[in-house]
């Protein structure tokens, strides 16, 4: 009896502490998803609204890209592949210089944005965006049931449309364009409750103060912070009133 009693307290004790040390470490992961959007808030805003840097992305005559307008629009997909990738080789200064330098890439992209639809239906699109993620992230870090089949299953979809929208840049098919937005909608708010549930799994057996669960830090940012932005660029695709 004496010995179920110490056994149920000291359970109990670990799962407060597991709970704890998640939310200590998706408090940090937020944190610095807001700190990479509000860089790619400001970049955007500045590009777009002076003239002088938006026509180094576009040309203010043929009304394309310009070469620089290219690097900057598969810049973000570079950065992507080396943080996700130079996890082991990468240190953490460096890491979070290059989680910054892709929230600026971003925002250069962003920029263009007010070229093409209203800016009251970018804010409000960007609301609605913020509500779904905001309210699919509370189910994620909630929900008792396991994501972890159901993310693997959506994480294969996301690839394969994301590859298809690749193709799509090149060929310019809007009605395909039309449906990949749809899909990548669903598939990303079943992914946002998927990656919090992940994150809130890695935050309760992270060892903090280590370079290594620094990095675990910014990696979250970056998972959730590009999983709102093709959220948002995808639900802007279908419901932003162009101009």
């Amino acid at each position: 009896m004496e010995n179920n009693t110490h056994n149920y307290v000291y359970d109990n004790v670990i799962q407060i502490d597991e709970a704890t040390e998640s939310r200590k470490y998706l408090a940090k992961v937020f944190t610095w998803m807001f700190v990479a959007l509000g860089v790619s808030a400001l970049v955007a805003f500045e590009f777009a609204t002076n003239a002088s840097l938006l026509s180094l992305i576009v040309d203010p005559v043929a009304g394309g890209f310009t070469g620089l307008g290219y690097i900057a629009l598969f810049a973000p997909l570079a950065f992507s592949l080396v943080i996700s990738f130079g996890f082991n080789r990468i240190s953490y200064p460096a890491m979070v210089a290059l989680f910054l330098a892709y929230a600026v890439a971003i925002g250069v992209s962003l920029s263009i944005l007010g070229l093409i639809y209203t800016s009251g239906s970018i804010f409000g699109v960007f609301l609605s965006a913020a509500a779904v993620f905001g309210i699919m992230a509370i189910a994620g870090y909630t929900t008792n049931q396991d994501l972890t089949s159901f993310g693997s299953i959506l994480s294969t979809i996301f690839i394969a449309i994301f590859v298809v929208s690749l193709v799509n840049f090149f060929i310019g098919s809007q009605q395909l364009q039309y449906i990949v937005s749809f899909v990548f909608v669903i598939v990303l708010i079943g992914l946002t409750a998927y990656y919090v549930q992940m994150l809130k799994r890695i935050g309760a057996g992270i060892e903090f103060g280590t370079q290594e669960s620094k990095k675990l830090v910014i990696i979250g940012a970056f998972i959730l912070y590009t999983t709102f932005i093709n959220l948002f660029m995808s639900m802007l695709r279908i419901f932003g009133n162009r101009r």
